[in-house]
């Protein structure tokens, strides 16, 4: 640390500066942690009293003074005691803003922190767990609701790690809950136990999973089964209470809600024999109205709508998944809910309602069985006049929406809900009814209006035209929707939001057509009329107040930038200078995560096509770009920091066989240990490595040679964990492949020594994969003698070892074509380069080698996964920053290290026999005669023969 600057104004030219502060200030903040008596954070009122202060910080808008008090959390909460001090302040604080905020705090650090991360550092000592365990509960339930939430949902998320098995008493202190005749913990328990459960609506079918459940319903349903029927019961005692029925329907809300979570996966035995109780109630409930429950509110759903809405929804789930048994039901729910829908207003407080109703009559009618119910012609004329036409009218709140919420105005007409708006919404209509002629519609009705000069009149008729461009694109023909391009592009222009935002979002979905060859339906060539006013357009709609981190429009820059390709050249000194100011402008508050992608890929996109057609531009990019990067790794804005090493990456690989220094500066920085903390950081981190290591191994071996132990720190690291063992493999891949050989001797045994380790220790599929091809790698680099000898020498005979009991039965299991070549081009190194393969005892595992190597060229690759293994996904590890997002435009091409040396590996292998053979005659045919199988025997022939050689 001795060396690092800190001047407040680093250089743009020296990268080397950007990660500097950073690191700088991270350190400062656990150096400040222990000056504040955090180290053995004591649970003392000093303490409290010190974490309040943080706690209120966090809240301040100004960033000067929250980054610093959330940078101080971070660097204390791996202590012990810490979350216990949480929990104690949103007990006994007098303060109601700080009671919450510790409640938040706390619940996004079980978040963070809570899972085991097989060979990993636990993050939270075995001590706080247990207290955690021993008092959330009882704390949970004596909390005002607001807390109660937060605690409720930190206790779904140590449930989802700890029960059953780690926390085999919560479910029977959450039930013995149910009769203490408070609905205030009542309703606690049900909310903790929704948090709980509601997982099991999407978690994939496995046999711990239904026992998971089984366990839950043994002990849950008969408790909640009686929990509903004496709720009900009270709603009748105090049908005249207005302030008990509120807290009694909150309850009824979540039994619903349970029910749903708890049937979902398949009908329980306990609740096809009480279908009786629950269908009974839920039918009353579904036609009950007390004018005790209504709101005046016209905007948010009241009581009775949020439980009669869940009732469809439930209802709908019988019908769909489980009809035979729900058949003697479904008469009446019909009669029920279309009651329910004739007779419901238009406020939007309904509007959740409505549609559950709407979704459950069309899970019905889908239905042949169910058709008769909807054949009649006053019923479907009924279902007209009073269900459709008054739910497709654009009411005065929906007007209002449109000019002074457009952003959830949006969100619901363009996001929706339903995996068939979904679809739509991705796909547009696939197919449409013969007799209705859309396209004369688009022609006759929709271009009359976008074709008036004025984009901002009648704003709701212009949405809606933009609106069917995109529904019906498939529909429409092409020369109609080139015709469409022009008048899509001048309404970027237009004030309203909305109008905007269509016109972009239309744009974009366009612009990602399909045509013949799987080509882009719209082409370059015909849009280049337009690239100006295009991109002018664009930019100016992020000016428009309220678009300033408009996502829609940043995707349809980025979808604009890579179907136009070099034609935006000559715009790219403005492009990238607008799009550099708007990176800075968000990274002081980054609230849009889907924008923010969609810039980052902007900008690679922008150095893509640039550098393509001119390298020499990357330094132009890197003079635009360092100053702001930074600016964001001096405020460590950790949403874009693993942004900045994927654009750092790309823009490093645009270098011809050189690292500039600028870069050198930055590279010990980069093997820094707080760097690799961070879950999201390591990806676009080993990707920059690599990059170093591809443009310029042999600078770094001679000019940064003390950094090669930093290096292999950083592949141990990775190697040792089973999430991220396979990055370990990616840089350790790179360092073999480009380091010089001398560079890297003294290390090699050690490395190996590493993977045995770790292979006796901790095996899975995955890690024998990535072994399996950096062995191969090395086979190819080094020689196969080498690695007999580097084997040998770690332990007698483990050459052998490692070929009979990880090459030959697990190379199967390999996947990827680049993969798979670098294991045959080494396999056949090991066949036929290696004397002691010939002439020791390890020549009984030549033929066998030699038809795992057949195998892999011929037969299906072995993708089976053993039972045992409980695989990590990368997203899912738990850590402080959000989690690393690939940038498409970001990516580098599959690097096959063996290309130039090897084409066909097929052929090589006949040619390396063929050579082999010559040396040894006699000897190969006799082996392949005596112990190759015969169909493995043919398919070497046809090698043989493709490459015109024979066998001595």
């Amino acid at each position: 640390m001795e060396n690092i600057r800190t001047q407040d104004q680093p250089c743009c030219k020296c990268v080397g500066t950007i990660l500097c502060k950073w690191i700088f200030f991270v350190a400062f903040f656990d150096k400040n942690a222990l000056c504040l008596g955090f180290a053995k954070m004591e649970l003392s009122d000093a303490n409290l009293q010190t974490l309040t202060e943080y706690l209120k910080k966090t809240l301040d808008p100004d960033p000067a003074i929250r980054r610093p008090a959330e940078k101080f959390l971070e660097s204390v909460e791996g202590n012990q005691n810490y979350p216990l001090l949480l929990l104690t302040l949103l007990e006994k604080s007098q303060e109601n803003v700080i009671k919450v905020c510790a409640s938040v705090t706390f619940k996004n650090y079980i978040k963070r922190n809570w899972r085991i991360v097989e060979d990993e550092p636990n993050k939270i000592c075995e001590a706080d767990r247990i207290a955690i365990k021993a008092n959330i509960v009882p704390l949970m339930l004596s909390s005002p609701e607001q807390i109660q939430k937060q605690l409720s949902d930190a206790i779904s998320i140590i449930g989802r790690e700890d029960f059953p098995q780690k926390w085999p008493d919560l479910l029977t202190e959450m039930v013995n809950r149910f009769q203490s005749g408070d609905f205030h913990v009542i309703n606690g328990v049900l909310r903790t136990a929704h948090s709980l459960f509601k997982r099991y609506r999407h978690e994939f079918k496995s046999n711990e999973l239904w026992t998971e459940i089984k366990l839950v319903l043994d002990a849950f349903a008969l408790p909640l089964t009686n929990l509903f029927k004496a709720t009900i019961e009270l709603c009748s005692t105090h049908a005249n209470d207005a302030s008990a029925l509120k807290v009694l329907f909150s309850s009824l809300i979540l039994i619903a809600k349970l029910f749903y979570s708890l049937n979902f996966q398949d009908l329980p035995e306990f609740f096809e024999d009480n279908m009786e109780t629950w269908m009974t109630n839920f039918h009353t409930l579904l036609t009950l109205d007390n004018k005790l429950l209504q709101t005046d509110d016209e905007e948010e759903a009241g009581l009775l709508e949020l439980l009669k809405s869940q009732i469809c929804d439930n209802a709908a789930l019988y019908a769909q998944k489980y009809d035979e048994e729900f058949q003697p039901y479904l008469p009446r729910f019909v009669t029920a809910i279309w009651n329910l829908l004739v007779t419901t207003g238009q406020e939007v407080k309904y509007d959740l309602l409505v549609s559950n109703a709407i979704q459950f009559l069309a899970s019905v009618c889908e239905r042949p069985h169910y058709k008769h119910l909807f054949e009649d012609q006053n019923t479907l004329t009924s279902i007209c006049e009073k269900v459709i036409v008054p739910n497709m009218e654009f009411r005065a709140a929906d007007e209002e929406a449109f000019e002074d919420n457009s952003e959830e105005y949006i969100r619901r007409d363009l996001e929706g809900s339903g995996n068939a708006h979904t679809y739509i919404k991705k796909h547009g209509i696939t197919q449409a009814n013969e007799l209705v002629n859309l396209t004369e519609f688009f022609v006759n009705h929709i271009q009359p209006d976008l074709k008036s000069a004025n984009v901002n009149e009648f704003p709701v008729l212009k949405a809606d035209g933009i609106k069917y461009i995109m529904i019906f694109r498939n529909q429409v023909p092409k020369e109609q929707l080139l015709v469409s391009i022009p008048l899509l592009i001048n309404h970027l222009q237009a004030e309203s939001i909305v109008v905007h935002t269509y016109a972009a979002h239309a744009l974009e979905r366009l612009f990602t057509m399909r045509g013949t060859n799987n080509t882009t339906l719209i082409t370059n060539t015909e849009m280049a009329p337009f690239v100006e006013v295009l991109l002018t357009n664009l930019f100016k709609a992020l000016t428009f107040p309220g678009s300033s981190e408009n996502e829609y429009i940043m995707k349809a820059i980025m979808r604009s930038f890579s179907l136009l390709q070099e034609a935006i050249i000559p715009y790219i000194p403005s492009v990238i200078t607008q799009l550099t100011q708007k990176l800075l402008a968000v990274s002081k508050n980054p609230s849009k995560p889907h924008f923010n992608h969609y810039m980052f890929e902007s900008i690679c996109l922008s150095i893509r096509i640039t550098c393509k057609a001119n390298p020499d531009a990357v330094r132009s990019f890197e003079e635009a770009l360092f100053m702001v990067f930074t600016e964001i790794l001096q405020n460590d804005v950790q949403e874009f920091i693993p942004y900045v090493f994927q654009v750092m990456s790309l823009l490093l690989e645009m270098h011809k066989n050189e690292i500039p220094s600028s870069y050198m500066a930055l590279f010990p920085h980069l093997l820094q240990p707080v760097l690799w903390e961070r879950t999201g950081n390591i990806p676009p981190l080993v990707r920059l490595l690599q990059a170093y290591l591809e443009r310029g191994a042999s600078t770094i071996a001679s000019a940064a040679a003390d950094k090669i132990p930093g290096l292999l720190g950083v592949f141990q690291k990775l190697i040792a964990s089973k999430a991220n063992d396979h990055q370990g493999f990616y840089l350790l891949n790179s360092i073999i492949e480009h380091m010089p050989p001398e560079s890297v001797d003294q290390y090699r045994k050690q490395i190996f020594i590493l993977l045995f380790q770790r292979l006796q220790n901790s095996k899975t599929t995955k890690f024998i994969k990535s072994f399996l091809v950096f062995v191969n790698l090395y086979c190819i680099k080094y020689g196969a003698l080498a690695l007999q000898e580097i084997f040998d020498s770690i332990q007698p005979k483990m050459f052998g070892m490692v070929l009979e009991k990880i090459i030959i039965p697990e190379i199967q299991k390999v996947s990827g074509q680049v993969e798979k070549k670098i294991c045959a081009v080494g396999i056949t190194k090991i066949l036929t380069e290696c004397p002691p393969m010939m002439d020791t005892e390890y020549t009984k595992l030549w033929t066998p080698l030699l038809q795992a190597l057949i195998g892999l060229f011929e037969l299906p690759e072995d993708d089976t996964i053993p039972d045992e293994e409980h695989f990590i996904d990368i997203e899912d590890a738990p850590g402080y920053q959000t989690a690393f997002s690939q940038l498409a435009f970001a990516g580098k091409k599959e690097h096959d290290p063996v290309g130039q040396m090897v084409n066909n590996p097929k052929i090589h292998l006949a040619q390396s026999l063929h050579k082999l053979s010559t040396a040894c005659p006699g000897r190969v045919p006799s082996m392949l005669s005596t112990s190759l199988n015969t169909e493995a025997l043919q398919y070497l022939q046809g090698y043989l023969q493709a490459a015109s050689v024979t066998l001595l």
